[in-house]
């Protein structure tokens, strides 16, 4: 994968704490104009934990953290993130983050736009073309995993977000009008510096793996831990080397990330250190 960490801003619209005072353990839901994420917070993030605590419910915020995703139902993808920093913003600091998303949205779809003119283009024929080396690796590995993308759902983000920021919805950007409204609309209506949220939802929970494939996986995970950090050592077992040693039993890389947020998630691990993990 290519993404470890993201960093969104957005409407913090509702928080419950569903462990103790001692140990609490914060569930939240952020709504930017993507539409919902999800964000579980515990004692294995004590800084984003203590920020959580001391936000209020509706306010701007900005999340750094590592994402998964998870679909308890068909056609329903839902967003989890978990958190590392939380920061309370201002609606500037949330719409300058929106305009550079945008823009960077808009210049990944002309990225891939000229890529998919030559189908066979390879990664060192787009670096010829101006593509950078990332770029270039990117886009490759994007169309070769989902094939030509549908631009229209991107376009109607883009409108939806410049809209955002402007105070008249009916500008013209120039893009397909037959598009209708965004399906995924935000509920939140911001008026001048005050912030009101309108949501009767809640978070899912994330779906537990009960495949006995998957818990088969997740023992292995458990088993390379304990024996790359058997002592329990401070620094925890490096995931470089636990991604080595589950190639070889058949597991990727992508798989190892999921397996490894999943034992998280059941307070089986933490990662003490960036590239670290350790049994619990």
């Amino acid at each position: 994968t290519m993404v470890n960490r993201v960093l969104l801003a957005g409407v913090l619209v509702e928080k419950e704490n569903t462990g103790t005072e001692e140990e609490p353990m914060w569930r939240a839901r952020i709504q930017d104009i993507n539409g919902n994420f999800f964000l579980n917070v515990g004692r294995f993030q004590p800084e984003a934990a203590a920020a959580m605590a001391d936000l209020e419910a509706p306010s701007y915020v900005a999340v750094i953290g590592k994402i998964r995703t998870y679909s308890p139902e068909e056609g329903k993808v839902y967003i989890s993130i978990r958190p590392e920093r939380i920061v309370q913003i201002e609606e500037k600091d949330r719409n300058l983050w929106l305009l550079e998303a945008a823009q960077c949205m808009w210049d990944r779809l002309l990225k891939v736009r000229e890529a998919v003119k030559d189908p066979d283009a390879g990664i060192n024929d787009l670096i010829s073309k101006g593509f950078t080396q990332q770029e270039a690796e990117g886009v490759c590995m994007a169309l070769e995993h989902y094939g030509n993308p549908e631009s229209t759902v991107y376009l109607k983000t883009l409108q939806s977000a410049l809209r955002k920021l402007l105070p008249d919805n009916d500008v013209d950007f120039g893009l397909p009008e037959d598009m209708g409204e965004y399906p995924d609309e935000m509920d939140d209506e911001i008026v001048d510096d005050d912030v009101k949220v309108t949501s009767s939802s809640s978070a899912p929970s994330a779906p537990v793996a009960d495949s006995g494939n998957d818990m088969d996986k997740e023992e292995i995970i458990l088993g390379f831990i304990d024996r790359l950090d058997p002592g329990g050592s401070a620094k925890g077992a490096p995931r470089d080397e636990i991604e080595r040693l589950a190639a070889e039993e058949g597991i990727s890389a992508n798989e190892v990330e999921e397996i490894s947020d999943s034992l998280m998630d059941k307070g089986l691990i933490y990662e003490p250190n960036l590239g670290y993990l350790r049994k619990i």
